[in-house]
């Protein structure tokens, strides 16, 4: 009986240390956001508009974290500010996969980054200790903004 145990524990932590972690990403639900503050320790600033909603994540780094929400409640935009870039898997989601294809094929590695893909738009810059950049989904726009808003 005790194998038994020992192998169905064993199966549970595997397929637990396997899920990904939940977390806001472009694409996904709002409702994430606050596990985005929680894992990077940052504080929250919302500010709703008529046209979309600002999740404002100040990271104790000093790199601030702006997301950008739909009023259908979808993470259309992200957008960074600061000393470090932060985790790009985390806040891209499902879509961090076709940036780093994108990277991969970049002739240079020196310059500012633009990514433009149909439906993933990436723009990051900056040197040591001062970094900025932006990632958002055409289609998801919410109507009347524009890429510009996303900053």
């Amino acid at each position: 009986m005790r194998p038994l145990l020992q192998r169905v524990s064993a199966i549970a932590l595997i397929a637990l240390a396997a899920a990904p972690p939940v977390q806001a990403s472009l694409g996904d639900n709002e409702s994430t956001v606050e596990t985005d503050r929680l894992s990077m320790g940052a504080t929250r600033r919302t500010q709703v508009s008529p046209v979309f909603t600002t999740h404002e994540l100040q990271v104790p780094s000093g790199t601030t974290v702006r997301e950008y929400v739909s009023p259908t409640g979808t993470v259309f935009g992200v957008a960074w500010q600061g000393p470090s870039i932060p985790d790009l898997r985390q806040l891209l989601g499902s879509h961090f996969d076709e940036y780093v294809a994108a990277m991969e094929a970049r002739r240079t590695r020196r310059s500012p980054v633009l990514v433009q893909l149909p439906g993933l738009v990436v723009q990051s810059s900056g040197h040591m200790r001062a970094f900025s950049g932006r990632a958002y989904l055409p289609a998801a726009l919410p109507p009347g903004v524009t890429p510009e808003e996303i900053q």
